[in-house]
């Protein structure tokens, strides 16, 4: 430590104007200690002055600038001195210095950028806002042949991706390009894999996804998963899972998926395609989730219908019904689910016997599987009398359903049970459908949904309970009792917030229970009427007048 005190003590007394030898010798000492004990040689150049010195020995002329930058990317190993860097004002000079020519003044800049940065959000984003990102781009382009500096600037893109604010300047420069030009040269796993850390985040932007694919990514994507798609080696099974997940990532965007699909033709659509009779389960469960995104307009449902790739899903699907790939049965069915969006789809994936693979799922005790699974049968059934019917009547499934509405740990299968069993009334129109609902104890479970915060579901669940009402009022008045209908029915009534369609709706289930005796006595009180009253000024004209009418129904019959 005491040459490095010494060194320090030379380099403050030497002049900044001219880099003399000893500023040289100084530099390697300084270095030399760092190398030893970092730690300790940081604070001591901290303690002794030496940092606000730096930025004047930061200039592209000097022979001594790589080393003063290296130094810097030392130092700020160490977090106690990366808030020290910034506070003697190393940022522009170093910012400066990425315009420069020589390769090692460009390595050490970007590795004492890249340090005193790590980790620091904000500092990153300082970095973003002064311009770095298209002066790296331009780096990686002219000097992809540097293996050092191509890999400080993956890192960088890698550090800097992660940043929202980051997206629409990498949008702007060629990085795509680049990165794809890089990616092709690669032969190496490792760098084949700091690339694709780079892609990924990159990958999550609407803009950059088009721009990947114009670049020529989804080929090089489709090479490596050929590669490996029989490897058993680690690094194999990782490219191919990497080179797959984010396949299915740039099929997020609408555009570029569409680009892809080239009306249900394009090549890169049929290499996906075969991957779901895979026996790799990666290739499965990636082939059914680009599916599920080329699944998004109507327009590549129905042509995929068409052309036979619900038989390869529910092929797939049977393949993983006993202890099968919980994330292959969620990907498969949320394909399904999509596909069956489309009315034209919906007779047709029936008739290819969809809702009978689906329901062979009913046992699954994963959220996930049920959810989607629910979500299937709700799209499947949707104007779908007859299917409706069946399901409805179908005991096991009814009793999975009102078992899962009190699902409280998981909310999206609540809410899809719910509403698959609203459906089944609500398209059946069935008295029997309905008998099996107040049967199996559904009743309860409509009426709560009746309260809930979304419209929809609010309305699904009127619509629904009024059927009961008109089916079978006799059967499901204990039910509606014991559940508080009534009161549910006030509370919608008077809720200023309640949509018009609600209060319509809630009137007409008002109406609908006034032949039960103990549910008529309920409604006839002078609060209900009154509320019901308030609504004949309502300003939608279809609720003031079903209002009038239910007022007349419940004074007349007081």
């Amino acid at each position: 430590m005491d040459n490095l005190s010494d060194a320090l003590e030379k380099l403050k007394l030497a002049s900044t104007d001219s880099i003399t030898d000893s500023v040289e010798s100084c530099l390697d000492c300084l270095l030399k200690a760092l190398v030893n004990n970092n730690t300790e040689a940081s604070a001591k150049i901290q303690e002794m002055g030496i940092l606000p010195m730096l930025p004047t020995m930061l200039t592209p002329q000097s022979t001594c600038t790589p080393k003063v930058a290296n130094i810097i990317a030392e130092m700020a190993k160490n977090e106690f001195m990366r808030s020290a860097c910034v506070e003697a004002g190393l940022i522009p000079p170093l910012i400066q210095l990425l315009n420069s020519t020589d390769q090692e003044v460009l390595l050490q800049t970007g590795r004492a950028l890249g340090n005193i940065c790590y980790d620091s959000h904000s500092l990153q984003g300082q970095l973003i806002s002064m311009g770095v990102i298209p002066t790296l781009v331009k780096l990686l382009g002219v000097h992809s042949h540097n293996t050092a500096l191509t890999e400080m600037c993956l890192i960088a893109f890698g550090n800097l991706a992660e940043l929202e604010s980051s997206k629409e300047q990498f949008a702007s420069t060629n990085i795509a390009e680049e990165l794809v030009c890089l990616f092709q040269k690669q032969t190496e796993h490792e760098k084949k894999e700091m690339i694709f850390e780079v892609l990924a985040p990159l990958a999550e932007n609407d803009v950059i996804k088009l721009q990947l694919v114009e670049a020529g990514l989804v080929e090089c994507l489709l090479e490596v998963v050929a590669q490996t798609i029989d490897g058993e080696r680690e690094e194999e099974v990782a490219q191919l899972k990497t080179a797959s997940d984010l396949m299915v990532l740039l099929l997020l965007g609408d555009e570029s998926m569409q680009k892809l699909f080239e009306g249900g033709k394009g090549s890169v659509f049929q290499r996906v395609l075969s991957w779901i009779p895979s026996h790799n389960h990666q290739l499965q469960l990636a082939g059914a989730l680009a599916i599920a995104n080329f699944a998004r307009n109507d327009g590549n449902c129905i042509h995929m219908v068409d052309t036979g790739i619900v038989q390869k899903l529910l092929e797939l699907l049977d393949r993983h019904v006993v202890e099968g790939n919980v994330t292959v049965q969620h990907a498969a069915l949320s394909a399904l689910r999509n596909l069956a969006i489309p009315v034209v789809n919906k007779s047709k994936m029936l008739s290819a016997g969809v809702a009978d693979v689906v329901l062979k799922f009913l046992q699954s005790e994963m959220p996930p599987v049920q959810f989607k699974l629910l979500g299937t049968l709700r799209m499947l059934i949707d104007t779908q009398v007859e299917a409706a019917d069946q399901l409805g009547a179908n005991t096991k499934l009814v009793e999975r359903l009102v078992e899962w509405c009190e699902a409280k740990d998981h909310a999206g299968v609540m809410g899809e049970s719910n509403r698959l069993l609203s459906a089944l009334i609500r398209h059946s129109k069935s008295k029997e459908v309905v008998k099996m609902v107040i049967q199996g104890d559904g009743v309860k479970h409509l009426v709560t949904m009746a309260t809930s915060e979304h419209i929809i579901m609010q309305n699904e669940a009127l619509v629904a309970l009024g059927l009961i009402a008109a089916l079978d009022l006799v059967a499901a008045e204990k039910h509606f009792v014991a559940a508080d209908l009534v009161a549910v029915l006030h509370k919608l009534l008077s809720d200023e917030r309640s949509a018009p369609e609600i209060k319509y709706n809630s009137m007409i289930l008002i109406c609908a229970v006034m032949g039960s005796e103990p549910l008529h006595k309920e409604v006839q009180t002078r609060a209900f009427i009154n509320v019901v009253s308030k609504l004949r000024s309502h300003e939608n004209k279809t609720v003031s007048h079903q209002a009038s009418l239910t007022e007349q129904r419940l004074t007349a019959q007081s």
